[in-house]
């Protein structure tokens, strides 16, 4: 089991949705913070939530024991509810439909396979500094 303890605060934020999104991380470990973040022209919040989180675990070099804060019920149910039973219906939901955003899904299962992660639903703006400020990348990080 790796030692590595590493904790990091995810969000994603578009300006209309679809329409230019952008994704903010910040990773802590050891006292020592990094954070990240990047845009898009044209995407949706539910993508830059999952690119915020993929960005991150793609980040690191080391398998490390990872908890991953985020708002998005979206990413986090995916991961811990829903992925599983649409692998098993070969990429479609209960409803027979396509997953939506399925290379970001296999791409962000295959970022967290190495790690030991715990997820935590942090409710947004509610004055958690590293979410608030994970938030404010994102924001930051929308194209013009």
């Amino acid at each position: 089991m790796p030692h590595r303890t590493v904790i990091i605060y995810t969000d994603g934020a578009c300006s209309g949705n679809p329409g230019p999104g952008g994704w903010g991380s910040v990773l802590m470990y050891r006292g020592h913070r990094r954070e990240m973040s990047g845009g898009d022209a044209s995407t949706t919040n539910n993508r830059m939530e999952m690119m915020a989180v993929i960005q991150a675990l793609e980040a690191l070099k080391r398998t490390c024991n990872i908890t991953i804060h985020t708002d998005s019920t979206y990413v986090m149910k995916g991961m811990t509810e829903w992925l599983a039973q649409w692998k098993q219906r070969d990429w479609k939901t209960a409803a027979k439909k396509p997953v939506k955003n399925v290379e970001l899904w296999q791409r962000l299962e295959k970022a967290i396979a190495p790690h030991n992660v715990k997820w935590k639903w942090v409710k947004g703006h509610s004055g958690v500094p590293e979410n608030e400020r994970a938030d404010e990348l994102a924001r930051l990080a929308i194209p013009l």
